[in-house]
């Protein structure tokens, strides 16, 4: 009854209906269950009402005022302004509604009303489609805001999550058992998620909070630990392996030497490769510090042995340019190399799957397409598997699954701490490059306000006309008008194709097809598009030597590690590079944040000032992006939290017997979700 009563599809509550419904599953949000786990990405705090004296320029602040004057006017046929100035006992305010017609009437001369929004300081402080109420009392409540779309309103949001909670609330069942309720001190399921979506106070919005993150981070840890018992029950003990005369020769022939983090991390490798155990390591290194090297050279030991090597991207393009890079010295070595993707041609297709099957083929690199039914081993002995976080577990293990458990190398450029690699990548063991090799360039980073945007685009113009190719970053598709601070890749393309109007803009964004993104790509690669405006897609893509410079628009909203990334695009040729972060923040730690990217090129430098800087964050604070994507925990600021849940998972999944008690029926099945999960991160 509990499952098939959350499991109920949206379309059937209160004031959904079939159409809005579909707008919810833009979200994500195809059932009851999903929309009452779709947790606020902020929240609006209108119960202080503050001075329009006391509220400093970009603040969002409740204001109780009395209106004095109201003008609508319709500008044109898509634009009315209805604008209305209004006051307290500190001064006057200017509040501005854009294209809502029927409040023309709303507002009469002597009326006292709340409005609660972002503060412009202008010759009088501004608010823009502010909300509002005339019944204080009902107004000054903790407000969520949830992550929208054009379709959805904040307010039918909070509508539906109402209804949601007022007809299924009762079906949340607690499924922690009571030893960890009790030894971590946490707030029941049913009371988190109804805290958590409308707080009745500060005190209950944390424990909530506290509950729901904690949840977050035990299941993620128990998922982990029991993917790491099923590879281990399953791993066979295999051949060790002691011979590593071809890896060497590969290191020999490179041109340079290896730096001290590459020859411990391959030591710390080949001591894996040598113990008859399968090998399941992540190694983590900053852009530049040569994990390709690294993978190259395990590759070369494998086949030494007999075995394949399979290196899957997670682009067609990347895959690319990772077989350009090694088919060479591979060949040289006697590893017979091909590349396996999905738009080859049906003859090449065939050859590449046939060597494969008869063991002729060493080394095949490639995309998705390596896990397809089609593509069989002879004999796969390594696994290798770059940028891991574009990658599912599940899809992991299906490639693994051709071999007899063959070993596994997961690379990612993603700076994190050590302390949280461990704790994130719990199924895998970690190696760290943390040192780069001599002579490559430092990006140089420079931070400007909106002010000198003027300045970045002239730069990008010298850039271009040099010859040079330029990034420009924005962190959103499209303008939805839910946050005008934020600079979208569509209003961007816009304004540069005219400013640069002599050079060929691209546009690239999450929502193009895979295979619009990487002809793009591939066109930005072959120099035939000199300015690319882009989302985030590109923080891990293609190497192109000739782009030298990365603008990025609201850097504000980036976590650093996102930036560091983001920089990482440049950088790769013989030139000096640069990067351009456009702060439109005032607040000090961002300025703080903005200064860290000016001092170092180190991305684990970089990722620990990020840790320290963020400290236990703020109730009402914006949400930082970061990797992993999660849907309430943060892994800065609630490391403790994250900590306490990997110690109760290993306490609970240690426990073969209890595990399997009926009383512990739930959180099993949450946990197999969660591995479920990962096949389609």
């Amino acid at each position: 009854m509990f499952i098939n009563e959350l499991t109920q599809d949206i379309r059937y509550l209160k004031g959904v209906g079939p159409a809005r419904a579909e707008a919810f599953m833009n979200l994500g949000i195809e059932t009851y269950g999903d929309l009452l786990e779709f947790f606020p990405r902020t929240y609006e705090d209108r119960s202080v009402v503050r001075k329009i004296n006391e509220i400093e320029d970009g603040e969002s602040a409740t204001v109780t005022v009395k209106i004095i004057s109201s003008d609508f006017r319709r500008i044109r046929k898509n634009l009315s302004i209805l604008k209305i100035v209004a006051q307290d006992d500190s001064g006057y305010i200017s509040i501005v509604f854009f294209n809502q017609d029927y409040l023309r009437n709303t507002f009469k001369d002597g009326d006292e009303f709340s409005f609660y929004g972002r503060v412009i300081k202008k010759m009088l402080p501004e608010m823009n489609n502010p909300a509002y109420s005339s019944d204080f009392s009902d107004f000054a409540v903790i407000q969520p805001v949830y992550r929208k779309n054009r379709y959805l309103t904040q307010n039918l949001i909070r509508k539906s999550m109402k209804s949601a909670l007022e007809a299924k609330g009762s079906f949340l069942e607690e499924f922690f058992p009571d030893w960890i309720l009790a030894d971590h001190n946490l707030m029941n399921y049913r009371d988190a998620v109804v805290n958590i979506h409308f707080p009745g106070n500060n005190a209950l919005f944390m424990e909530a909070r506290k509950r729901l993150v904690f949840q977050e981070f035990f299941l993620l840890q128990a998922a982990l630990l029991k993917i790491k018992d099923m590879v281990n029950e399953k791993a066979p003990m295999k051949k060790a392996v002691h011979d590593f005369g071809l890896g060497n020769r590969y290191i020999e022939h490179l041109g340079f030497r290896l730096t001290g983090a590459q020859q411990r991390v391959i030591a710390e490798i080949r001591s894996d490769l040598s113990s008859g155990r399968p090998m399941n390591r992540l190694v983590q290194g900053d852009v530049g510090s040569g994990k390709t090297a690294v993978a190259a050279t395990v590759i070369a030991d494998i086949c030494n042995q007999g075995l394949q090597a399979a290196f899957m991207a997670p682009t067609e393009i990347l895959a690319s340019q990772h077989y350009r890079s090694l088919v060479k010295p591979m060949e040289a070595l006697g590893i017979d190399t091909v590349l396996l993707t999905g738009s080859m041609k049906a003859a090449d297709k065939r050859d590449a799957l046939e060597g494969l099957t008869t063991g002729k083929t060493g080394l095949v690199i490639g995309t998705h397409s390596l896990i397809q039914d089609a593509v069989e081993f002879k004999s796969l002995g390594l696994v290798i598997t770059d940028e891991q976080h574009r990658f599912g577990v599940e899809q992991r293990t299906v490639l693994s699954n051709k071999g007899n458990a063959p070993h596994s190398l997961v690379l990612t450029a993603t700076p994190i701490p050590r302390t949280l690699a461990l704790i994130l990548y719990g199924d895998l063991d970690v190696s760290v490059i943390d040192e780069m090799p001599p002579g490559r360039k430092a990006v140089e980073t420079h931070s400007i306000d909106e002010g000198k945007r003027k300045r970045a685009l002239d730069f990008a113009e010298k850039r271009m006309k040099d010859g040079s190719q330029v990034y420009y970053v924005c962190p959103r598709i499209e303008d939805e008008g839910e946050d005008e601070g934020l600079v979208s890749v569509d209003a961007i393309y816009e304004e540069l194709k005219t400013r640069f109007s002599g050079y060929k803009i691209g546009m690239v964004h999450g929502k193009l097809r895979q295979s619009e993104k990487d002809g793009i790509m591939t066109d930005f690669y072959a120099g035939k598009i000199n300015l690319l405006v882009s989302t985030t897609v590109i923080e891990v893509g293609v190497n192109v030597p000739n782009a030298s410079l990365m603008i990025v628009e609201n850097a504000e909203r980036f976590g650093l590690a996102q930036l560091h990334q983001l920089r990482g695009r440049v950088g790769r040729g013989s030139e000096q590079s640069y990067c351009i972060l456009i702060n439109r923040s005032r607040n000090p730690i961002a300025l703080q944040r903005m200064k860290i990217m000016e001092k170092t090129n180190d991305g684990f430098i970089i990722s620990e000032e990020d840790l320290k800087l963020r400290g236990p964050g703020e109730f009402f604070g914006t949400r930082q992006h970061g990797l992993p994507d999660f849907r309430i925990a943060n892994i800065y600021t609630d490391i403790h939290l994250l900590k306490e849940a990997q110690q109760a998972a290993i306490r609970m999944m240690s426990d073969k017997n209890g595990l399997h008690m009926p009383s512990n029926e739930n959180i099993i099945e949450r946990i197999e979700k969660m591995i479920e999960d990962f096949g389609s991160l």
